[in-house]
């Protein structure tokens, strides 16, 4: 069977939605499974269904294109659509596949989505023989070691590197890379990014404040201002 991919239009305005599901119905392995017209709205939807690629706009209220990147790194695959070109080097940051100026001709649009099958037809997620858990693999003093995603407590940014903490180990693994890169790889529902510099495993956490959480090894985790919206929705 043909894979679908389940697409969500991210827009303030009517006439940019019709336009890109327009687009989106000439493909046979696309799917427009939703629409949602401001930032916060995307964020309900995206965090109570599921969605393959999801098409942002940038310029909306409240809760623009790139904040809510900010705050949902772990989302669907995301092309950008809109009227700027100022807020390319953003997009990109926050992973972006692709960054589409309107008004978008259906050739760009198709240019995105060959992008997005190629991300998707080369993307897996390596499972452990033994116990048939999802692992992590990452690079620790020049060797591969697999992590078991469940025991993962909380990641910490500091800069160009990280600091993975696990249930399993007495020590946290420093290991090169992003929380943005890292997320992807990660790819679960179970974590959530609560700071610029920190994502947690949401089933590792005891207790909730307005300014911080507490795991359950007692570890106190900061929140962002930003991220409290997305922290509330998730704990609703």
């Amino acid at each position: 069977m043909a894979l679908t991919y389940r697409c969500l239009i991210i827009d303030d305005e009517s006439p940019a939605h019709k336009a890109l599901a327009s687009h989106i119905s000439k493909f046979d392995d696309l799917e427009h499974s939703g629409s949602a017209f401001s930032g916060m709205e995307a964020l309900k939807m995206l965090n109570e269904n599921n969605y393959d690629i999801i098409f942002l706009d940038i310029n909306m209220p409240l809760l623009s294109g790139v904040e809510l990147m900010e705050i949902q790194p772990k989302r669907p695959l995301t092309i950008v659509t809109t009227a700027y070109s100022d807020f390319a080097l953003s997009a990109y940051q926050n992973d972006a596949i692709d960054y589409l100026l309107k008004p978008i001709s259906f050739e760009k649009f198709s240019k995105a989505i060959e992008k997005a099958r190629t991300y998707y037809s080369g993307k897996s997620l390596k499972k452990d023989d033994t116990t048939n858990k999802k692992v992590l693999s990452v690079r620790v003093n020049g060797q591969m070691t697999d992590v078991v995603i469940s025991d993962i407590l909380y990641i910490e940014s500091l800069g160009n590197y990280m600091k993975l903490y696990s249930a399993k180990l007495n020590l946290p693994l420093l290991i090169y890379g992003s929380l943005a890169s890292i997320t992807s790889e990660i790819d679960s529902t179970d974590f959530l990014q609560v700071h610029r510099s920190y994502i947690v495993n949401v089933n590792k956490i005891k207790a909730v404040t307005f300014k911080n959480l507490t795991m359950n090894t007692n570890e106190i985790i900061p929140v962002g201002r930003k991220y409290q919206i997305l922290l509330n929705s998730f704990f609703k």
